[in-house]
């Protein structure tokens, strides 16, 4: 017991909401993965660990790697553009960097404070939120760099601004919904910062608005698809699937064919290479849930390292083709 009290602590303070913890051995990791690796799908990746790096995959091979020069901090989330560009949110700033790498738009945290999450909207602003006291969602155009938004956020523990906040996602409706870890619930805000919609929630984690209205929320029970009135339509935990190793769920995704893919994160700090091996990076499910991928790729020439979020990148999209209240 006193073991997985430290394990705990450790994921909290390090970057983990140690959703999924346990003290029995791993489970023997299965000799054949489902699915097709690395040539599953095409995606971008990035996570939570000490190389701050991102990651673009397409027909089975990384084809584009950046690695974070600010040396310090992890990278919670990030978003492909349609031209190319990258958004992510580095614990310590956020910023935008081209193909080339080069860094195009950058705003650094102010001292006491941390960025984890941030999305586009349209090509001239971003949204993203500051962990602190106050914490606040921001909404800055990138091009003037006027701040034209900004909602205080309620928080339990105002100076513990490492564990506030992971993930802000705009709705269809142009709302904003928020995972507030410390609150354990779910929150959706209009432009004004009136509350519209909450659900309770475990430490959650991740959000994912679905074009049905409604929400993929991961947190310590796992996953979970959750109406506007409340109810739950499907649920996914890795007691679902006993065969695979898992660590920390963190984010889910509903792909166009109905499946499900779920992150789930390593922590760096507390565990050792040869305990990360074989641990999942991800799984996608249908939705009778059936495993029909797994990926665990820990191994050159295509060590992901730990995993914290993906955009599926099989279809053209435009992540920024999106609104909160007026501002597109």
């Amino acid at each position: 017991m006193r073991k997985l009290a430290l394990i705990l602590i450790c994921a909290a303070a390090m970057g983990g909401a140690a959703q999924i913890s346990s003290p029995n051995p791993a489970p023997p990791v299965p000799a054949h993965l489902p699915g097709k690796g690395l040539a599953q799908h095409e995606f971008m990746c990035t996570g939570e660990s000490h190389d701050r790096r991102i990651f673009i995959v397409r027909h089975g091979e990384i084809v584009w790697t950046y690695d974070d020069p600010a040396g310090k901090g992890e990278i919670s989330d990030a978003v492909l553009l349609s031209n190319g560009n990258i958004l992510f949110a580095h614990q310590f700033g956020v910023g935008i960097i081209t193909p080339d790498k080069k860094v195009v738009w950058n705003f650094d945290a102010p001292a006491g404070k941390e960025i984890h999450t941030a999305v586009p909207i349209g090509s001239d602003h971003v949204l993203f939120v500051i962990n602190g006291d106050p914490a606040v969602a921001r909404v800055v155009n990138i091009v003037t760099g006027v701040t034209e938004r900004e909602i205080v956020l309620p928080t339990r523990h105002p100076s513990g601004a490492h564990g506030q906040f992971r993930h802000v996602r705009l709705t269809p409706n142009g709302t904003m919904m928020i995972a507030n870890t410390q609150l354990n619930k779910v929150v959706e805000y209009d432009f004004d910062g009136n509350e519209l919609w909450s659900f309770p929630s475990d430490a959650p984690w991740g959000v994912t608005p679905l074009l049905n209205g409604d929400m993929l929320i991961t947190d310590r029970i796992g996953v979970r698809e959750i109406t506007r009135r409340g109810d739950a339509v499907w649920t996914f935990t890795p007691s679902d699937v006993p065969d695979y190793r898992f660590s920390t769920l963190q984010q889910a995704w509903r792909l166009p064919n109905g499946n499900t893919v779920v992150s789930n994160w390593v922590n760096e700090w507390n565990t050792k290479p040869e305990e990360r091996t074989g641990t999942l990076q991800a799984l996608e499910l249908t939705p009778s849930k059936e495993v029909v991928w797994a990926l665990a790729s820990w191994t050159p020439p295509a060590n992901l390292g730990p995993l914290t979020t993906l955009q599926f990148l099989d279809e053209p999209s435009a992540p920024e083709n999106v609104h909160f209240g007026p501002i597109h």
